[in-house]
């Protein structure tokens, strides 16, 4: 059995520009912390593949380096890089200007390459991109060579069909002939079987803003048996949550929270038919709670959603019937919620179901 470390797309040195500096700067020092729990989970592993844009930007400006490379080195198992199109290889590229642990292997060139494991009866192949753009690598791709377990890491696009990413199909995958094809770029954690090859990405370990929300972690994987686990790592998350205000919407808030949100940043909306909120004072209230708390009043004020109600027209008595029995019915909230739908639709704004 081999058992493998699967992660990408740390992007070391990231900005994390939607917070205030200072909270940026803990960011990326919690990047730190980030590196040591990856290093843990290699040490626990007979390999590790990583697949592209440790780096945040090609120069690795910002990145704590040395970190990396002593967290690579004290992994003390084969490392295999394939590096994306957000640390692709130049001149400048610290894959090319620093000296790397002999257990580190760097995939360079944009053509599939193979390294031998033969304590592992495995065949680890790779390629790296040499500008942010990368075509598609596996159109007349087949593996070869006698080992039994064939692997691939690739920082390659399974989700979009036409991306500049490296797009891979799974048609492309299923004729591989590989064991296990080890992708990056898509933030979130995802996986199919093609044919016989599992592909797996496990999205980013760490998320930088809010379109990267929920837990992130990496992937543990075991072969030739297949096993794949979702190891989450436990960091500050990023969430997005809509709230029914209600009567208090401080309560309402709280109720709707997990018990620990200290190290996440979290944006709050507050919906529903209700009078404004204070947002001023709930996040006053709220703030300590979280990392970073943003609030959005998306109200509307109850006279406004049944204004129409008893009007001589076919709207007045559509929502004259909503209110009545949203009054004195148990279904209040959903027939509010289909007022609120309604009320939207005609006028021409944008619906989102919850």
């Amino acid at each position: 059995m081999i058992k493998l470390l699967h992660t990408a797309d740390w992007h070391l040195g990231a900005r994390f520009r939607g917070l205030p500096p200072e909270k940026a700067a803990e960011k990326r020092q919690e990047q730190g912390r980030l590196l040591e729990l990856l290093g843990e989970l290699g040490r626990e592993c007979d390999l590790a593949l990583l697949a592209g844009d440790l780096l945040d930007r090609p120069d690795g400006e910002g990145a704590p380096l040395k970190a990396l490379r002593d967290a690579l080195e004290e992994m003390a198992v084969p490392v295999f890089i394939a590096p994306g199109n957000h640390d692709f290889i130049n001149p400048e590229s610290p894959y090319e200007t620093m000296a790397w642990p002999s257990n580190v292997h760097i995939f360079k060139k944009p053509v599939p390459e193979y390294v031998e494991l033969p304590g592992l009866s495995c065949r680890v192949w790779g390629a790296g991109y040499g500008s942010m753009d990368c075509p598609g690598l596996l159109e007349d791709f087949r593996a070869a060579g006698p080992e039994p377990v064939q692997l691939m890491v690739l920082h390659g696009d399974m989700v979009s069909a036409g991306s500049p990413c490296c797009p891979v199909t799974r048609a492309q995958a299923a004729r591989s002939g590989l064991s296990y094809l080890a992708l990056g770029h898509i933030h979130k954690a995802g996986s199919l079987l093609a044919g016989d090859t599992l592909c797996a990405w496990p999205g980013c370990p760490m998320g930088r803003g809010l379109d990267e929300t929920g837990e992130k972690g990496a992937f543990l994987t075991e072969l030739p048996e297949g096993k794949l686990r979702f190891q989450p790592l436990g960091l500050g998350r990023y969430e997005d949550l809509a709230v029914e205000a209600g009567e208090d919407p401080l309560t309402s808030v709280l109720e709707a929270l997990p018990p620990d949100t200290r190290r996440d940043v979290y944006r709050i909306t507050l919906t529903g038919p209700w009078e404004p909120v204070d947002t001023e004072r709930l996040q006053e209230a709220l703030a300590p709670r979280f990392f970073d708390l943003r609030l959005r009043d998306r109200t509307e004020l109850p006279r406004e959603l049944w204004r129409e109600a008893g009007a001589d027209s076919l709207e007045g008595v559509y929502f004259r019937l909503l209110r009545d029995a949203a009054e004195t019915g148990e279904d209040r909230e959903v027939l509010t919620l289909a007022a609120r739908i309604s009320r939207a639709i005609l006028e021409g704004r944008e619906v989102k179901l919850p």
